[in-house]
């Protein structure tokens, strides 16, 4: 849950576990996104007036990760267009504030009665690129026999370039999710990354990771 009002953050938090929920607080969008990377999450409350990186910026790349896992807009931004923005970004439910804790809990439980667990997670760890094999989970990069061990951060941009295969990635969507911030430093990391990627598909002539000056990246593959 991402909610920069900490009272109500540990409210909400007290009351979900009461219920049976594990629940897991961050007081900004950078934090949240650092959290969603490295840990295991099954939903997602997100506020939108959030410090830093927005709750719809949040969502965004959230689903960019996890186009599956459900996300709920908890706000008080009421107006009309908001809504459909949320909607738009793939949100399964829109709340405005103030709201009744029994109404959170039963709309909670009745996105997930319409997500399997499995669901979530299934296709999110193993991409066919070309003629190579990403498994995510294992952080490895197979061809035929041939088998190479990955580092974390590699993974992390190779599985969001792959969940948005022969689409742009904005720059500043990998850094804020993966680096979390973006900053001259971290855009020049981000550029090696970009270059040992490219050298490990080096086998195979149908995948490519392009350049957008200035907006991003794109891996085109069949």
């Amino acid at each position: 849950m991402a909610e920069d009002d900490l009272n109500l953050g540990f409210l909400l938090t007290e009351y979900l576990e009461g219920n049976g929920f594990y629940v897991k607080l961050f007081r900004d969008g950078e934090s949240a996104l650092k959290g969603f990377r490295t840990g295991s999450f099954n939903f997602c409350i997100l506020d939108v007036m959030l410090p830093g990186v927005d709750g719809f910026n949040l969502a965004r790349t959230i689903k960019s990760m996890d186009r599956k896992i459900p996300v709920i807009f908890l706000t008080a931004r009421s107006l009309k267009e908001d809504k459909l923005k949320g909607y738009s970004l793939g949100a399964d439910d829109y709340i405005t504030k103030p709201f009744d804790e029994d109404e959170l809990l039963c709309r909670i439980r009745a996105v997930s009665n319409r997500v399997e667990p499995a669901d979530i997670k299934e296709g999110n760890d193993i991409f066919h690129v070309g003629s190579f094999e990403f498994d995510y989970s294992n952080l490895a990069l197979k061809r035929g026999d041939e088998k190479r061990r990955l580092t974390s951060r590699e993974a992390d941009v190779l599985r969001l370039l792959c969940s948005s295969r022969n689409n742009i990635v904005k720059r500043e969507l990998i850094l804020t999710s993966i680096w979390g911030e973006n900053d001259y430093f971290a855009g020049r990391s981000l550029d090696v990354f970009i270059s040992k990627l490219r050298k490990y598909f080096n086998g195979d002539s149908s995948v490519r990771i392009e350049n957008i000056p200035k907006v991003g990246f794109r891996l085109s593959c069949k």
